[in-house]
């Protein structure tokens, strides 16, 4: 493997993401991933592309972030994206004060919304709970990560990038305050700039070169079960809890999830009561998946950063992206970009891609808002590039190659 300017450690959205920006610069960058691209957190998701909503009222900057990234993806992710719509339901038992803060707020960001009473919805989906006092329709929307993730591999490997999957790092090695060698599966590559993207491993990667990471991981499940007759994505109109997303995915639905601190990202128990609460709790707004025969089930870690938060279960961190330029922890060739959600992969790629440009000396803007994805438009080349990067992972296992 030849020596690059820029190593991208992590192939999961944000890393892809961000070695097609510095690609997209005319940057020699290369990525990798110790398994397929998206094998960590990015494929195993419900899929939600957010439209800002559900952190309105607690995270300003983070929902208009979502905002504004869900509309450019509208415009360059083609078939990475499904448009549904989505809706925020509130429940006769829910805080009305609650949804009216959200409204409010979703006002005040600019995420265009529409007061539904319970029959209005129940038009929208005919099975929805008679429960429902009322529900907000919302931009949201579904996006499928395995093909989101291959589409960027692609294109920064089209404008000249290495993807090398199957590589992990096993060690680096800093002189005089820099990265000066990276081990590749026993070989040895000489980056000028290193890019911490290892999501809920990134504190490992960090550990390398003498460096801590404050990351606050915890998992949650999700639960895909066949349901073909569910239009928009449901949010549950109540503070973030366990049980509160059903995203369509083609003849099924996902529903998520649950939030437990683990410390571990590669061994954590995981419990069945998460599946049985779960599935209850996502029945409450859409009774007949209570009963519905089980299929598949998986876990994702979320690598949330919090330094100065623990003991808590994760549901009040902060869902926003923090870019860690390690020259002020006296590696000057090293950055870590962490936390964040998929829907704002594309801002995370970009800040972290300006961060190296500006540490090298290069003067090349960012183009990503405006190019489209490669195989945007054709549903059969993006699931190609998921077979070609190893990258199906479960979130939309039912979809992708489906329209081979």
């Amino acid at each position: 493997m030849n020596d690059p300017t820029v190593l991208v450690v992590g192939g999961g959205v944000t890393g892809a993401g961000t070695a097609r920006d510095l690609a997209l610069r005319g940057v020699d960058v290369t990525l990798v991933d110790r398994a397929g691209l998206g094998s960590g957190t990015s494929g195993r998701s419900h899929g939600l592309l957010h439209s800002g909503a559900r952190y309105a009222e607690s995270d300003f900057e983070g929902a208009r972030e979502c905002l504004e990234e869900n509309r450019i993806l509208r415009e360059i992710a083609g078939a990475c994206i499904r448009e549904t719509g989505g809706l925020f339901v509130q429940l006769a038992a829910d805080d009305p004060d609650y949804f009216d803060i959200k409204r409010d707020r979703c006002a005040s960001i600019g995420i265009p919304t529409r007061v539904l009473d319970g029959d209005e919805a129940g038009a929208i989906v005919p099975e929805l709970s008679d429960d429902v006092a009322r529900a907000m329709e919302v931009p949201d929307a579904v996006v499928y990560p395995s093909r989101l993730v291959a589409a960027n591999a692609a294109d920064a490997r089209d404008h000249g990038a290495t993807i090398a999957v199957g590589a992990p790092v096993g060690g680096m090695t800093v002189t005089d305050g820099r990265i000066t060698s990276v081990e590749l599966g026993g070989e040895r590559i000489e980056p000028d700039y290193v890019i911490n993207a290892a999501g809920a491993w990134a504190d490992r990667i960090a550990t390398m070169v003498g460096l801590d990471i404050e990351m606050r991981l915890t998992r949650g499940v999700m639960i895909s079960i066949e349901y073909d007759d569910l239009g928009p994505v449901l949010n549950r109109c109540r503070p973030p809890n366990d049980g509160d997303i059903i995203v369509p995915h083609g003849s099924a639905v996902v529903l998520g999830t649950t939030s437990v601190p683990v410390a571990d990202p590669d061994d954590h128990p995981i419990e069945d009561w998460e599946i049985e609460r779960t599935r209850r709790e996502c029945g409450a707004m859409l009774p007949s998946i209570v009963d519905a025969p089980d299929g598949r089930t998986w876990w994702g870690v979320r690598p949330l950063y919090a330094p100065d938060e623990d003991g808590c279960n994760g549901r009040g961190i902060s869902r926003g992206f923090f870019r860690l330029d390690h020259a002020e922890d006296d590696v000057e060739n090293f950055a870590s970009i962490v936390g964040g959600k998929l829907t704002t992969y594309r801002k995370m790629a970009q800040e972290t891609a300006d961060l190296a440009c500006e540490r090298l000396g290069i003067d090349a803007e960012c183009t990503t808002a405006e190019r489209r994805l490669p195989g945007s438009d054709d549903p059969a080349q993006l699931d190609a590039f998921v077979s070609e990067f190893d990258g199906q992972g479960p979130t939309d296992a039912d979809v992708v190659g489906s329209e081979r």
